[in-house]
């Protein structure tokens, strides 16, 4: 995509686009597997035992082209999809060394989502903040914090130039992107091929007024961004009573995150993009928390892959 075509399009061409994608695309759900193995096709088949047809990328480097070998064809053989490899580094440190390091190891991590062909590589933005990574500072929301953005994503995929994956970087409720306005801004600065969109909602939910009205969220974020979403987090979201504001992540379920609105976006996209668990304790939150969202597709007559 290049400036130019992105700058035709109009909000409302692509919440059209979004919304006239064939309906009813079978949800590929996936989490974290407890099995001790390092063997590929072990922990394919787990995969597929717990019911789950997506995965996060198990440990590899990208220089170990056997076992990226075995990865790829065990993952295939089994029908599962490599959903995301994560970055996790503060590409904004303060620190100019520590920030070089970053860059270079999110590098290494584009590079192997290309390597065993992930659906993306994930990272946030970063923040200021000098000691916690993605941590609020008052410069996360300011210019030079989205130019800073534009130029590190522009290093990344430039670096590894990417064929079969794409770079994506999660909304935070206090760094930029902070919306799917925002994320779309965000593309067409960056404007690469390769930058594409990584959803979850959960993180945009930064005040009351988002997190009773999260369905409208849910359902914005998809009509502006869903052509080009390659993974999606589950989470849910309850409101502890407090002197100020204080959202808590909770097992699926046992929040008010509208479900039904998320799976329903999914399903509209024919890219059928990987919903995954994420940031739950242990086996059982897991379970509970799969079964809970196995559940509701059920109810609303759409298949989990």
């Amino acid at each position: 995509m290049t400036r130019r075509s992105f700058s035709t399009l109009s909000t409302a061409s692509l919440a059209t686009s979004a919304l006239a994608a064939p309906s009813h695309s079978p949800i590929r759900l996936g989490g974290p597997i407890f099995l001790k193995s390092s063997d590929p096709r072990e922990l394919a088949r787990e995969h597929r035992r717990l019911g789950y047809s997506a995965a996060y990328c198990p440990p590899a480097e990208v220089e170990d082209t056997a076992r990226i070998k075995a990865i790829v064809e065990a993952y295939a053989a089994e029908k599962v999809t490599i959903a995301e490899v994560g970055a996790w580094k503060n590409m904004l440190d303060p620190d100019p060394a520590a920030r070089a390091a970053n860059l270079a190891y999110v590098q290494r991590r584009l590079a192997l989502a290309d390597a065993v062909g992930a659906a993306c590589c994930v990272d946030i933005a970063g923040s200021f903040h000098p000691t916690v990574w993605y941590a609020p500072h008052p410069r996360n929301v300011s210019r030079e914090f989205f130019d800073a953005t534009v130029e590190n994503c522009r290093k990344v995929i430039d670096a590894v130039k990417p064929t079969r994956t794409s770079f994506t970087i999660e909304m935070m409720g206090w760094n930029l992107p902070d919306s799917a306005d925002a994320y779309l801004e965000l593309m067409k600065a960056i404007d690469r091929k390769a930058f594409a969109v990584h959803v979850d909602v959960c993180n945009i939910i930064n005040s009351p007024r988002r997190f009773y009205d999260n369905a409208a969220v849910t359902r914005d974020v998809f009509a502006k961004l869903g052509r080009w979403v390659k993974s999606v987090h589950a989470k849910d979201l309850a409101f502890v009573p407090e002197m100020n504001v204080h959202f808590v992540e909770v097992i699926p379920g046992r929040g008010q995150f509208d479900y039904k609105a998320q799976l329903a976006e999914l399903a509209k996209l024919p890219q059928a993009p990987p919903l995954m668990l994420e940031h739950l304790k242990g086996a059982a939150e897991y379970d509970e928390g799969r079964a809970y969202i196995q559940r509701v597709a059920a109810e609303m007559g759409h298949a989990v892959a």
